[in-house]
């Protein structure tokens, strides 16, 4: 690979990498800082801060590791060094 493109290459893949990381904090610590007001908001029958503390945030993780894996190849692919 060209010096040009493993720069692309690291620039785009980090720039990935922060925002699921940014994501993880928010779905990990933001949401549940917030249960009680979330509380107020009924989903499906349970409250909006119970459902995100039990099973929204774990949801969310796996959605993303799914985004995640897919950009990244899609990265890779673009800047000639996939599998």
């Amino acid at each position: 690979m060209q010096p040009v493109n493993a720069e692309r290459h690291w620039s785009r893949t980090s720039r990935l990498m922060w925002l699921m990381m940014f994501l993880w904090a928010f779905f990990s610590f933001i949401i549940h800082w917030f249960v009680k007001d979330l509380n107020s908001i009924t989903v499906l029958g349970f409250p909006l801060g119970f459902y995100m503390a039990a099973q929204g945030s774990l949801i969310a993780f796996v959605v993303m590791l799914f985004i995640f894996a897919k950009r990244q190849d899609t990265i890779d692919r673009q800047e000639g060094v996939a599998e």
